[in-house]
């Protein structure tokens, strides 16, 4: 039987480091990055731990900038 997940990629240099990508998360798969920053000066977000995604989309849903995507990922 196939197994599905999520997988999240998130366009860096655009990500404001908002948080309510992080928050909107239920599964804890975002965080924002505590030592860099983007182009722009802001603490970018970035999938910590990916292989807990359940590709729900809450994330992209509540992205003001639009900087992330889901996928679903079908695994035979």
């Amino acid at each position: 039987m196939a197994k599905i997940h999520g997988a999240v990629t998130i366009e860096r240099e655009r990500c404001k480091g908002c948080d309510l990508c992080v928050v909107a998360c239920p599964c804890g798969v975002l965080a924002l990055q505590p030592k860099e920053v983007n182009d722009r000066g802001y603490h970018f977000a970035y999938p910590e731990n990916e292989d807990a995604c359940i590709g729900c989309a809450a994330c992209a849903m509540v992205c003001p900038d639009a900087c992330i995507e889901v996928y679903k990922v079908i695994e035979k």
